[in-house]
């Protein structure tokens, strides 16, 4: 009796899980899924800053399950300004970033029944180039996003970045 108990409610969890996700035709989840590819468009291809710098909170937070922790949005976006620094204008970018777009998922914060913000989840690949300047598998990893609605706007406030693995 004891196991049978164990497992509807198991059941009944998993079915309450999944329901908060919003539907992927949502005009919550395109919403985040363009400000996913937004973020890494800027950030790998375009070095876009002024873009960047319109989609991180000043408190942003960034948790790499190797590179360890970056705090604070000028200290994060200052990596990335040196790295694009390096490359632009001296040929293809040296990474590039995949959405496993069947992967992504969103799921809306609510306070009082208001949306303030939405958890993003899924799962990136990378590419690097090699010494003939040709496009290698990097790692596959999963990410996690809290985006918060900062005054009708979409702010980036915490990203993790963890369980890389070889392709």
């Amino acid at each position: 009796m004891f196991a049978k108990s164990f497992i509807v409610v198991f059941m009944v969890m998993g079915i309450t899980a999944g329901a908060s996700q919003v539907s992927k035709d949502s005009e919550l989840y395109e919403t985040l899924k363009q400000k996913d590819s937004l973020l890494f468009d800027a950030a790998f291809n375009t070095c876009e800053m002024p873009v960047l710098q319109s989609l991180f909170t000043e408190d942003f937070e960034f948790y790499h399950d190797k590179a360890g922790v970056t705090e604070g949005k000028a200290a994060f976006l200052g990596g990335i300004s040196e790295s694009c620094a390096r490359w632009i204008g001296q040929g293809p970018q040296p990474a590039k970033r995949n959405l496993v777009s069947s992967s992504l998922e969103v799921y809306p914060l609510r306070k009082n029944g208001e949306l303030y913000g939405a958890v993003q989840h899924g799962v990136h690949h990378f590419e690097f180039l090699d010494e003939n300047q040709e496009y290698q598998k990097g790692d596959i990893a999963k990410f996690t996003h809290i985006w918060l609605l900062d005054d009708g706007n979409w702010k980036l406030k915490r990203e993790l970045s963890y369980d890389h693995q070889s392709q």
